[in-house]
């Protein structure tokens, strides 16, 4: 089981998870979050007076998936739906998950996504 976690900005969610419900992967959680790489934050302008942002809002999707070859499935999906080709496009987390139990049927690991 794979554990995908992806930061993009927040106009291409509705692209990525149009892309991931046709790509067969059934459930993700979204959380809107706020961040920075290289990009530092930016500087605009409002009323007159300019002041630094130094945390831009991004949105994080984050998904567990039964084999290697859905992860592919996903992350493919993923890049080529959250791409502008601009700086913050965001990235792609992957990793192992060792364990995973659904809490209301005791269901563990494939059975329980």
């Amino acid at each position: 089981m794979k554990k995908i976690e992806a930061i993009i900005k927040p106009f291409k969610l509705e692209d990525v998870k149009d892309a991931l419900v046709e790509a067969g992967i059934e459930g993700m959680t979204v959380s809107e979050v706020k961040g920075y790489g290289r990009q530092q934050g930016h500087s605009e302008l409002y009323r007159g007076a300019e002041y630094v942002v130094e945390f831009i809002p991004k949105v994080k999707i984050e998904m567990v998936v039964s084999t290697d070859e859905y992860a592919n499935i996903a992350i493919k999906a993923i890049q080529e739906n959250a791409k502008t080709g601009k700086i913050g496009d965001g990235k792609i987390f992957v990793s192992d998950i060792t364990k995973t139990i659904r809490i209301r049927t005791d269901e563990e690991d494939g059975e329980a996504l």
